[in-house]
C-alpha cells in the first residue's frame, strides 16, 4: 500500500472526471461556472490506467467526483471502468443528483455501489437560493430512486452554513426517522475566494456533536476504507448522521485519501500548495512509470493542512476537486 511519511496507509481515491458544474451554490460557485482553462479532461483510457495504478498500490474504493460528474456523457462508462479494475471493490460517485432520478438504475447496473447527494437544505425555498436552480423535487425523487434501486450506500451532504441552513437540523433528523440514508453535516470551509461569506456563515461540527450526543446519538466505528467523516446512530432512526470537521485538532490523523484531478493533476490534500502533475504518464498502458511516480511522490505528503491558520493552498473553489 501506498504509506507517507507519517504512517498513514491509503485505500480511497476521489477521482474528479470534470470541474464543470451546472449548480450555482453559494459557498462555491455563486457567479456560476467560470472556465479558466481549456476543457482537456482525462480521456477514458487516461481514466483506466490510472484507477488502475492505483489500485496496483492497494487502493480499493475509487469516488468519482466532479465539478458535476454527471455531466460528462460517459459517465456510466467510467463507472464500468472503475469495476472492471482488478482490486476496486466499491465504487462511489458525489453529485448534486439533478438527473439521478433517470438514471440511477443504470448507474448501479454498471457497478455503482455507493451515491453521496449535495442537499443543503430539506426547504424547496432554501434549496433553490442556495443552489441557484429549482430542482428540489427532481433530486429529492433521485434520492428515493436510490433507495429503490438497491444500491449499498445512499448519503446526503450539507454544508453547514449560519444564514442559510442553520436552523435546520430538526428538520434533517425528522427526515433521517424513517429512511436508511446517512446525513452528513460538513462544516464550511474557506477557499481562496470565499473569506467573508466563510467568517459570517461557518458553523463548528462540534456544538452539534455534542447535541446529538446529548440526544442519545452513539458513535459508530470507522471501516479502513471511510471517508473522514465521523458517524453516529440512534436506535429510534433508521438514518444515521456524520460529521465533517476539517478543523478539528485531529481531522488528518485517519487521512486515508489521495486526489486526482480531471486534468490529471495529484493532489496529497484538498488544501495542498500545488497538483502534481501526472498526466504524461496516464496514456501508458504499461502503467509502470505511472506507479513508480505516485510511490514517489507519497513521501512528500504533509502530516496536516493548514487551514486553521487560514491556508488554503491553491483551492480557489470546491468543484476543482469535488471537495
Amino acid at each position: 500500500m501506498l504509506v507517507d511519511p507519517a504512517g498513514r496507509k491509503f485505500s480511497y481515491l476521489r477521482l474528479s472526471i470534470t470541474d464543470v458544474c451546472n449548480f450555482k451554490c453559494v459557498y462555491c460557485l455563486p457567479d456560476g461556472y467560470q472556465c479558466d482553462h481549456d476543457r482537456d479532461f482525462l480521456s477514458l483510457n487516461e481514466i483506466s490506467n490510472t484507477i488502475s495504478a492505483f489500485a496496483h498500490h492497494g487502493i480499493s474504493k475509487v469516488r468519482i467526483t466532479g465539478g458535476e460528474p454527471t455531466l460528462r456523457k460517459d459517465f456510466i462508462d467510467v463507472i464500468r471502468v472503475a469495476k472492471d479494475t482488478q482490486g476496486i471493490s466499491k465504487i462511489a460517485a458525489t453529485t448534486n443528483g439533478f438527473s439521478m432520478h433517470k438514471h440511477i438504475n443504470n448507474w448501479v447496473e454498471a457497478g455503482l455501489n455507493a451515491v453521496n447527494v449535495s442537499i443543503d437544505s430539506l426547504d424547496p425555498r432554501m434549496f433553490n437560493t442556495i443552489t441557484g436552480h429549482d430542482k428540489f423535487s427532481s433530486v429529492m425523487q433521485g434520492i428515493e430512486s436510490a433507495l429503490e434501486s438497491g444500491i449499498e450506500s445512499v448519503k446526503i451532504n450539507s454544508v453547514l452554513m449560519k444564514q442559510y441552513n442553520g436552523r435546520e437540523l430538526d428538520t434533517f433528523l425528522d427526515y433521517l426517522k424513517h429512511r436508511p440514508v446517512t446525513m452528513r453535516f460538513i462544516e464550511l470551509m474557506q477557499t481562496n475566494d470565499n473569506k467573508s461569506f466563510f467568517d459570517a456563515n461557518h458553523v463548528s461540527g462540534h456544538a452539534i456533536k455534542e447535541q446529538l450526543l446529548r440526544a442519545g446519538w452513539q458513535p459508530i466505528l470507522r471501516d479502513v476504507t471511510a471517508g473522514p467523516a465521523q458517524e453516529f446512530f440512534h436506535p429510534d432512526y433508521q438514518g444515521k448522521i456524520g460529521l465533517i470537521m476539517p478543523y478539528s485538532n485531529d481531522f488528518c490523523n485517519t487521512c486515508n485519501r489521495l486526489r486526482i484531478s480531471s486534468l490529471g493533476k495529484l493532489h496529497l490534500c484538498l488544501f495542498s500548495e500545488q497538483g502534481i502533475s501526472l498526466r504524461e504518464y496516464m496514456s501508458d498502458n504499461t502503467n509502470q512509470a505511472l506507479i513508480d511516480q505516485l510511490a514517489r511522490y507519497i513521501k512528500t505528503k504533509k502530516p496536516t493542512h493548514l487551514l486553521h491558520q487560514g491556508n488554503t493552498g491553491i483551492t480557489t473553489n470546491l468543484s476543482m476537486l469535488g471537495g
